[in-house]
């Protein structure tokens, strides 16, 4: 599976962002999606997951109520809707994919078996 982020760009704090994550290879519908973030000099961490069916969805709780991820298996494709942006949100934005056996790690990104290459957001206050 390759991966590819795109929607990233510079935002005013309380502004939106639609981020998408366009994969290849046939395996994206069985395939459990997540997003992750790494701000510089800080740790990558876990922002948005869901399932490979779209049922369930996982948020950390620092984006819970202003994110929103989705997918459309037709498309090959996982969105996040980023709403309600704070400065603290800055980071490059990565996509990545999980074998859906492994749902339980979804907020682990160690357990992920592709990744994307990034977008950079930019929220300026």
């Amino acid at each position: 599976v390759q991966l590819q982020a795109s929607g990233g760009g510079l935002v005013q704090a309380g502004g939106s962002l639609r981020l998408s994550c366009a994969a290849s290879g046939r395996i994206f519908s069985t395939s459990d999606m997540g997003w992750f973030r790494q701000a510089p000099g800080k740790e990558r961490e876990f922002v948005a997951g869901i399932a490979w069916s779209g049922r369930s969805t996982y948020y950390a709780d620092n984006v819970k109520g202003r994110f929103t991820v989705s997918r459309d298996n037709a498309k090959n494709t996982v969105y996040l809707q980023m709403s309600a942006l704070k400065p603290e949100d800055t980071a490059v934005y990565y996509c990545a994919a999980l074998n859906r056996a492994k749902t339980r790690f979804i907020w682990d990104g160690s357990m992920y078996d592709f990744w994307g290459q990034g977008t950079q957001v930019t929220v300026s206050s």
